[in-house]
């Protein structure tokens, strides 16, 4: 790249564009206080003209056209005065210090979130429908309600309706965030944007466009945001007031004098540089203490939100756990079987088979015996209910429980009550019958996460109560609740995205400040409208990442407790920095008052200030771990 095209590149930058000119202006003000000149000029003109002159331009705007009474307004009667009077070193410092501040903030905030417009791509542009035997393809958007659709294995569901005819396994992981496919068959519902994994199904169309399902979330993700409170510089905050207060004092100050230095000296001292500086180099200091350790913050003011949560609410699945199902338990029901041998059996039959809960079960095998397995002969599955297959001279089925029954599998109700144990801690339960009778069963969960409970218990002495919303049934969700350490008062189950916007809602009516940590897409409106979302990054869907204000790019939770510390620890900081860099003003105020200051000193020591909140937000970057990532 040539040194022109280099240039142009950066000029085209905005950041990069303002931190040339800082630079620029440092230098030149640099040499303008050692009265290095060019041409007789004082090189303090460089700053003024490249920092000062966007202050003023902006607070005249805003005072002519908004009435917008800002902190910029100060810094620009400082300037224009302090150049009347020839402090043009004074006048060029305020301008660069003032620009630095406006730039650390802008760093903060992150402008280039994403939005999630598309969400509306996992809904299919075409779908199949069905009239009078005959097939043909059409927008989806076109579907009316009561068509009949056609959804072959593999293709996304393109509108909410019931099963007609068919059976399947559908992925509902995209809305529900369970990663186990739901079976389905004639007079289920299924929603649109869930994936159809092995057969062939018709549905009748009952929600269609804007009603559907998938529809109804991009919504609710675009609007989630709209009531979330926004935190302004308190430099502009507080603007009118110190304007006010300035001007006064110089006023006074100067008809009690007669001399207009120390009138100028106290706009000069007045002017809000550490104070403006006060909130983004503690909140910058944070967010790079945090990416250390593994965590975006996407939002300039995220950790400021999450020093005042009361509550964090965790999704289950990918959040607090693994997201894959997992054996958990094997049972015999026949004396002339091991749990070995049943496990084993079972295996040999899924090996064909590419439905996750197969997947698991040959997962649960030793690494030898997994190497080893023989392939089945006369494999069959039906898709949504089980697989078949002869071995060893054996009638072997796999599957649901209602499936075997409908076969004509024998022992069905001993099956049913063993499996009820299992079935009441969440596990889902797969069973296997041979030679026409129930021999037993294999239990698969997802796995939690390690520590869990360790987090649980940080998050607590830090006052902030954990509770879980999940999209799974209220029996896993108590299960897991107790694994985790999370008091049943504080589970949700059965929640759709709709019942954990409407729950956080609810909460925030209360005033509590809730935090919401989650993975999947089906968490993106919730992580939208939370206090604070923060998302699984590793595992976490697009869309959650992108509506959430802080991500964990390792998905490990553990670090939460931390973020919470280290975010308080923060807003202590810039407490600490407010109180200082006002009380340097106040000081500065009254010896410019009593004349024992003049411009160019009352800049260097009021902006001393700003160097002190500077290297005291920097000890915000050695933040120790402690306890809270040991398991």
């Amino acid at each position: 790249m040539s040194p022109l095209s280099f240039m142009h590149a950066v000029w085209q930058d905005e950041p990069r564009r303002q931190i040339v000119l800082i630079v620029v202006s440092a230098i030149a003000l640099l040499l303008g206080f050692f009265d290095i000149t060019v041409s007789g000029i004082d090189l303090s003109w460089v700053a003024i003209l490249l920092c000062g002159t966007p202050i003023v331009i902006e607070a005249a705007i805003g005072l002519i056209t908004r009435f917008d009474v800002k902190a910029d307004l100060l810094v620009s009667l400082a300037l224009i005065a302090s150049v009347i009077i020839g402090e043009y070193f004074a006048a060029g410092e305020v301008a660069v210090i003032m620009q630095l501040g406006a730039l650390l903030e802008e760093m903060t905030v992150a402008k280039a979130r994403k939005g999630i417009e598309r969400l509306a791509s996992l809904a299919p542009e075409t779908a199949r429908v069905i009239s009078s035997g005959t097939e043909r393809i059409i927008p989806a958007s076109e579907v009316k309600k009561g068509e009949t659709i056609r959804v072959n294995p593999g293709e996304t569901v393109p509108v909410d309706g019931e099963i007609l005819s068919g059976s399947t396994s559908v992925d509902e992981s995209v809305l529900t965030g369970e990663p186990i496919p739901v079976d389905k068959a004639a007079g289920d519902h299924v929603m649109s944007g869930s994936i159809n994994r092995f057969g062939v199904f018709e549905l009748r169309a009952d929600a269609v466009g804007e009603s559907s399902t998938i529809a109804r979330m991009a919504k609710l993700v675009e609007s989630a945001d709209a009531s979330r409170a926004k935190i302004v510089r308190l430099a502009d905050r507080w603007a009118t007031w110190i304007v006010a207060s300035a001007l006064s004092m110089a006023f006074i100050t100067w008809l009690a004098t007669g001399e207009e230095i120390r009138a100028v000296t106290i706009l000069v001292v007045f002017c809000p540089c550490a104070l403006v500086l006060a909130t983004p180099t503690a909140v910058m200091a944070a967010i790079g203490c945090a990416t250390k350790r593994g965590v975006l913050v996407r939002e300039g003011d995220a950790l400021e939100r999450l020093a005042e949560i009361d509550r964090a609410a965790f999704d289950k699945t990918g959040t607090l756990t693994t997201g894959e199902p997992t054996l958990c338990g094997v049972k015999s029901l026949s004396s002339a079987y091991t749990e070995s041998d049943i496990l084993r059996l079972a295996a040999i039959a899924e090996k064909p088979s590419s439905h996750p809960l197969g997947r698991a079960i040959i997962r649960g095998l030793k690494d030898a015996e997994r190497a080893q397995l023989p392939n089945p002969n006369d494999f069959k599955m039906e898709s949504g209910s089980g697989v078949s297959a002869r071995i060893e001279g054996r009638a072997v089925a796999v599957g649901r429980l209602s499936w075997l029954k409908r076969i004509g599998a024998v022992g069905i109700e001993e099956a049913q009550s063993a499996a009820a144990v299992f079935e009441a801690e969440g596990a889902t339960t797969v069973f296997i019958a041979l030679d026409g009778t129930v021999a037993g069963f294999m239990a698969l969960s997802d796995a939690m996460r390690p520590g869990i409970a360790n987090v649980m218990r940080n998050l607590e002495k830090q006052n902030v109560s954990p509770m879980l919303m999940t999209g799974d049934h209220k029996e896993a969700a108590e299960h897991v609740a107790k694994e985790a350490g999370i008091d049943e008062r504080f589970v949700d189950a059965g929640c759709m995205p709709e019942d954990k916007l409407r729950r956080l809602e609810s909460l925030e009516r209360a005033t509590i400040r809730t935090a919401m940590v989650g993975d999947g897409i089906n968490d993106a409106p919730a992580l939208k409208r939370a206090w604070v979302g923060i998302a699984m990054g590793g595992i976490g869907s697009d869309f959650a990442v992108n509506a959430a204000d802080i991500v964990l790019v390792r998905d490990d939770i553990r670090v939460i407790p931390w973020l919470v510390r280290l975010s308080r620890r923060m807003m202590r900081m810039i407490r600490f920095n407010i109180t200082l860099a006002m009380g340097i003003n106040f000081l500065a105020i009254i010896l410019a008052a009593l004349g024992l200051m003049g411009p160019v000193l009352g800049a260097l020591v009021h902006n001393a200030g700003s160097v002190i909140v500077i290297l005291n937000s920097a000890r915000l970057l050695r933040t120790p771990a402690e306890e809270d990532q040991k398991s």
